[in-house]
């Protein structure tokens, strides 16, 4: 088999990406590598093998096996002696997968094997741990070419009713969470503890918000960050600046976002594994499945398989187990062709309201993105489901106002899309808060001034007074100042929000006092990843391991390889420059270096040669070696 030393004249070979590519796969960490010889010291290693072998599913693994197998019996491993003995394993004609070219060259691809156009040789550390499975309570190579068993339960699509409906009200149910959630971050952004998770007042507030359990708010909010609607800055989470796109999306394009990141964030062992099942049972005939298809990665699939399990339910990809129509479709042709079939299960938007005289306004349907947008500016939400309620209120007026909106706006977008016309009462209220808005005025205190930042002003002597003395608004430090105005050390728009927020007819203003309509919203942005890639930082150093010109012997590098041979007793062809300038072979098996010279039995003559290491200009794996 080959060794240590042919795999590391390999890596010394191939490119940046090409060993990027590798360091990745294999995941490779950065500590105790400084060249070539330690990296491929690191790749053979037991542990660095079976962590390799855990990702791949039993097919690969049955090529592999076989290969070591035949190489293992001094016969070629080509790819038709590989296949003859798997089909001799398992008595089955489609016991060797179709791609099984293609899987060799992924093995090669992942340093696990040499694969020629017409051989696949797994290398000697990758053998041997294949051959130690059994011990392992792991699949011998009989055992990796058997037939699978039948946990493949297969599922009716073209049956109408329960599964279908189930899942498409789940889909709906999780679209509105996911746009309750942008609506509750926006209004007030959601703390991270430093331990990780949300702090427990952040998660009883968006679980309200979203009308999910408790124990469903870290879903849902993984699902927004991973469409980039939710982004944490600091220990707060905040809408990004697409989220207000997203949300005046249609409901089916909104969840075709939400399903396409989720088939997007699967691996393709997982996304493999699921597009087997994407018309069976999920559930335990799921994790059997997994189990067989990687016997070695239970560990590390069992976790994620259960994480993307409770995700597919919620998106109703599946429907308690089962797969539904979108769910397939989504597996087999994408996330649009999915959202066309899901869309036609979806209630219909309505773009018709019934306002009531108790001043609450119902959506007898889900109400059109961009009216619902709207509508959320001057009305708070009570509940959201397939048919929603909205609620008028004084402060809810005044956030609207503040927004930009007057009285007439307001009442002529609530006429427009309302079938009982505008209540007396609701009228009165508009016009009302209409009235008094702006009876307080907040703007920014000169730059000059190095203690306050914002001011409060207004006609009205008592409503000063009275904020002077709110303890609901004690944050803000208030202080009497001059001229009927009370000064904050807050920035203007905390003051302006604080007072929207207590229900104080609050406007704020600029240096020329005019009214500037403020919107509440925070956006947020993701992270730039800054950590570290340890396979980057092993490239480095095994460039700057090199010798300025790659090409050349390198002292260095001819001592590495002389001390593997040495200390794995490996035989080498050996090739030396003469005093005459000829340049002779042998084929030596190296024993000592010393004093600049290496001593080492001659195969072929019997005998042992001493050689100035000087005169060495290349070495090279002996046929014998193999």
């Amino acid at each position: 088999m080959s060794t240590v030393l042919a795999l590391a004249t390999r890596l010394r070979a191939m490119s940046d990406d090409a060993l990027l590519a590798v360091l990745h796969a294999r995941a490779v960490p950065a500590n105790g590598i400084s060249d070539v010889f330690d990296l491929a010291d690191s790749l053979l290693s037991p542990d660095s093998v079976q962590r390799a072998l855990e990702r791949l599913d039993r097919p690969t693994l049955c090529i592999l096996a076989s290969a070591g197998a035949v190489a293992a019996e001094g016969t070629p491993p080509t790819m038709t002696a590989v296949r003859e003995r798997i089909l001799a394993l398992s008595g089955r004609d489609d016991a060797v997968p179709a791609d099984a070219d293609e899987r060799a060259i992924a093995l090669d691809r992942l340093l696990l094997a040499e694969a020629t156009e017409n051989e696949v040789r797994p290398y000697e550390g990758v053998r041997a741990q294949l051959e130690r499975w059994p011990e392992l309570g792991l699949p011998s190579e009989a055992d990796l070419a058997a037939a699978p068993p039948p946990f493949l339960d297969a599922v009716d699509l073209s049956r109408e009713g329960g599964t279908d409906r189930l899942a498409a009200e789940r889909a709906f149910a999780t679209v509105t969470a996911v746009t309750e959630l942008v609506a509750a971050l926006a209004e007030e952004p959601a703390r991270e503890l430093s331990r990780g998770g949300l702090a427990l007042p952040d998660t009883k507030r968006l679980s309200s918000a979203l009308a999910v359990e408790l124990s469903a708010v870290p879903s849902v909010l993984a699902m927004a960050e991973r469409v980039d609607l939710a982004a944490r800055e600091g220990n707060l989470w905040l809408p990004t600046g697409s989220a207000a796109a997203w949300s005046l999306e249609s409901s089916a394009d909104r969840w075709c976002s939400l399903a396409r990141s989720w088939l997007d964030g699967l691996s393709e062992d997982v996304r493999g594994i699921l597009r087997l099942r994407s018309r069976a049972m999920w559930g335990e005939g799921l994790l059997a499945f997994v189990a067989w298809s990687y016997p070695a990665g239970q560990a590390w699939l069992s976790t994620r398989i259960d994480a993307i399990v409770t995700e597919a339910e919620l998106l109703g990809i599946t429907a308690q187990g089962s797969p539904s129509l979108p769910g397939s479709v989504l597996l087999e042709h994408g996330a649009e062709a999915a959202a066309d079939v899901l869309g036609t299960l979806f209630p219909p938007e309505v773009d018709r309201v019934y306002v009531q005289q108790d001043l609450s306004i119902v959506s007898p349907g889900p109400l059109a993105p961009a009216l619902d947008a709207r509508l959320r500016t001057m009305a708070h939400v009570e509940s959201r489901a397939q048919a929603s309620t909205y609620r008028i209120a004084a402060d809810s007026v005044n956030r609207a106002l503040a927004s930009g909106e007057s009285a007439d706006s307001i009442l002529a977008f609530l006429r427009g899309i309302s079938l009982t016309g505008i209540p007396q009462p609701l009228d009165y209220l508009v016009h009302d808060v209409a009235s008094r808005f702006g009876l307080l005025r907040v703007g920014r205190v000169d730059t000059g001034d190095d203690v306050y930042r914002s001011y409060v002003r207004s006609d009205d002597e008592h409503l000063l007074t009275t904020l002077a003395v709110d303890q609901a608004i004690g944050a803000l430090r208030l202080t009497r100042s001059a001229g009927g105005r009370l000064l904050s050390p807050a920035d203007r728009d905390a003051v302006f929000w604080a007072l929207v927020d207590a229900r104080y007819p609050a406007a704020a203003e600029d240096r020329e006092h005019r009214v500037v309509p403020l919107r509440r919203t925070r956006v947020g942005s993701r992270p730039i990843e800054d950590r570290p890639d340890p396979a980057r930082t092993i490239l480095d150093r095994l460039r700057l391991a090199e010798s300025s010109d790659p090409g050349s012997m390198g002292a260095d590098w001819l001592a590495r390889q002389l001390d593997i041979a040495i200390r794995g007793r490996l035989t080498l062809i050996v090739r030396v420059a003469m005093p005459n300038g000829a340049e002779v072979q042998y084929e030596l098996e190296p024993t000592g270096l010393s004093g600049g010279r290496l001593r080492a039995r001659d195969r072929w003559a019997d005998i042992e040669r001493t050689l100035p290491v000087s005169h060495i200009t290349g070495l090279g794996p002996s046929d014998s070696a193999q």
